[in-house]
Order: C-alpha cells, then sequence, then structure tokens
C-alpha cells in the first residue's frame, strides 16, 4: 500500500481545525506537525489532534524531514512567502484561498511546477459527486448556459476577526465568499469563455474599511452572464446557485457546503443534491435529484489532494492549477471593477 501523506498545517484558526478533523477520516494524509505564529495556538491545536509535532516556526516545519506536504492557512497577507517556501523545500502545496492576486497566485504555481510539488487550492465543493455529476450532464440538462447566478453569505460583524481587517485580508469578502462565486463560473461554465464586461457594488465596514459585501454582474464572450451577491450583512446563511439554460434550471440551495456534510451545522434531513426545472412545471412538478456521498467534500478534497501528490507532473495537476487561476482572474476582475 501507498503510505499516507504525511501533511503538516500552517495556522491554527478555525477552518485549519475543519481540515485537520476531516483527515480522521481517511487514511490517505496523516496531519503530522503544526505551525503558527503563536506557539500556545499550535500547542493547544496538537493536543486536540492527537500525535502532532509542533514546530516554533513554519520556516522550521518547511525543514523537517518528516513532512511530505503543507496546507498554507494563514492570512492572504503571507501566503505567498509561505507558499513558495514550501515549494522550493520540495513540500507539495494545499493553498488556503484567495490569493494576493493572480500574478501572486502564478508566482506559487510557477515555483510548484519547478521544483515538482503538486499544487491545489482549498475550495472543498469541487471535489463533491455533484459537482461532478453535474459538470457532466448539464449539456442535457440544460443546454446552452444562459445565466449563472449566486449568492453567498453568512452574517458576520465581529471586527476582532481576519476577514474584517484589511492589512491581513485586503478583499475583505470579496476574497473570502465572492471566490466561491466565481468558482462556480468556472466549474459550470466549460467553453472557458473571455471576460467581455464587469461592473458591481461594493460596501466597506465603517470602522476597519474592510469589504463587507459585494454585488455584481459578468458578461462573457459567448454571451453568458452572471449575478454574484455575498458577504457578511445578511442574517442568514445564504448558498444559492442557479444555472439557467434554454432547456431547464438547476437551483441548489447548498452550492458551497451541502447541508448534509457541511462542518458548521449538518442537517441530514436534507440529502444533498440539486433541483431541476423545465418547461412551465409548478413546485408539484419539479424534479429532485440526489447526490449522495458517503464521504464528506473535505474529506474528498484531501484525498485528492494526496492523489495529486502522488504524480505531481500530471495533466491532473495542471487541470488543478488552470481552475485556481481562473477563479483568482475572475475574483481579480470583479474587485477591480467595484465602485464603493
Amino acid at each position: 500500500m501507498t503510505p499516507p501523506l504525511r501533511l503538516g498545517i500552517i495556522g491554527t484558526g478555525y477552518i485549519a481545525d475543519v481540515i485537520a478533523t476531516a483527515l480522521r477520516e481517511t487514511d490517505h494524509i496523516r496531519l503530522v506537525g503544526v505551525a503558527s505564529r503563536r506557539q500556545e495556538a499550535a500547542s493547544t491545536f496538537a493536543a486536540r489532534h492527537g500525535d502532532v509535532a509542533v514546530y516554533s516556526t513554519w520556516e522550521k516545519l518547511l525543514e523537517s524531514n518528516s513532512v511530505d506536504a503543507v496546507y498554507v492557512a494563514t492570512p492572504t497577507n503571507v501566503r505567498e512567502e509561505i507558499c513558495l517556501a514550501a515549494a522550493k523545500h520540495g513540500k507539495h502545496v494545499l493553498g488556503e484561498k484567495p490569493f494576493l492576486n493572480l500574478e501572486s497566485l502564478r508566482k506559487i504555481t510557477g515555483a510548484c511546477r519547478a521544483n515538482g510539488v503538486a499544487f491545489m487550492d482549498a475550495t472543498h465543493f469541487t471535489h463533491h459527486p455533484r459537482t461532478h455529476q453535474l459538470r457532466a450532464e448539464l449539456p442535457e440538462r440544460t443546454g446552452r448556459l444562459e445565466a449563472i447566478r449566486t449568492s453567498f453569505f453568512f452574517p458576520s460583524a465581529d471586527r476582532s476577526n481576519i476577514r474584517l481587517q484589511p492589512d491581513r485580508e485586503p478583499t475583505g469578502a470579496i476574497g473570502d465568499m465572492a471566490w466561491y462565486c466565481m468558482r462556480a463560473i468556472v466549474e459550470y461554465a466549460p467553453a472557458h469563455p473571455a471576460v467581455a464586461w464587469s461592473h458591481g457594488v461594493a460596501r466597506k465596514d465603517s470602522v476597519t474599511g474592510a469589504f463587507i459585501r459585494g454585488a455584481g454582474t459578468l458578461q462573457f464572450s459567448d454571451g453568458l452572464t452572471s449575478t454574484w451577491d455575498a458577504g457578511y450583512t445578511v442574517g442568514a446563511c445564504l448558498m444559492d446557485l442557479e444555472l439557467l439554460g434554454e432547456k431547464g434550471v438547476i437551483t441548489m440551495d447548498d452550492f458551497v457546503l451541502d447541508w448534509t456534510g457541511g462542518f458548521l451545522i449538518p442537517d441530514t434531513t436534507r440529502p444533498v443534491g440539486f433541483t431541476q426545472r423545465n418547461g412551465l412545471a409548478t413546485p408539484s412538478g419539479f424534479q429532485r435529484i440526489e447526490t449522495p456521498s458517503p464521504t464528506r467534500q473535505a474529506v474528498r478534497m484531501m484525498e485528492q489532494f494526496a492523489r495529486l501528490a502522488r504524480e505531481p507532473k500530471s495533466e491532473a495537476v495542471e487541470a488543478s492549477i488552470e481552475r485556481s487561476e481562473r477563479t483568482q482572474a475572475l475574483v481579480d476582475t470583479v474587485a477591480a471593477n467595484l465602485f464603493c
């Protein structure tokens, strides 16, 4: 059997904890080390997740021969430096998103290629069977896509959170939340059309100056449009996706974190799937298609990272890089065309 990939985590925030917990559900990756800018946080994290070595700095973790790969779960402002160093030390890189910009991401992916290591960004929903099934079935279910509509919100007004600290997260809610709206375009618009036009509005926090909401429209060279709305200012969790095509419409209300396997508040009463609407059907005629997965999407993501690490020069790694770069390019585009 192939030995498990030995993973070190840099950063001990909430999402790092989610990934460390997910690793308990797979034999393909083993958490072996953690580093944080606060030693106490790293020690507490390690104690919570078992036999995990604590490194006093991320540099020392990268120098370790006991670590094959790293998950860089730091604030965005320091992510490039750490990812570049990881690649140079021969460590496979799983990078939390977003990145500073496309130029920064390309530096990271270029370093990974040059050093023969795999790269993947940490977008969970792309690894769920629902996403794979829909990509394969969209031509028949929707025909030519006319529009992609997305909304991603969760309530958050905590100014101590790094999301509301522009020096650490320069794009705030745009990079944090609208990343998923842009990734939906990458996943479900297979023709890779060029952006013809982008316009949007944004709101910043009155105290910190962080982006807390954005909304906008994209038009692509093939006529596809995408409307997106994301942020922290709505008083409920929204994860809505609509794929509008000539033959029909697909809708979801949990496209980012499926209700069943989501790590916030799992709800097993709502099986993961999507709704198909055609013609003049009323709600009683809508079709619900379930796409269950025995493995949670966070676990599937980590297992895919382990597969990429085994073949770092494969077409699969190049496809992963392409999806990351296309997503970041769209984030950059919408961020550059926002009216505040």
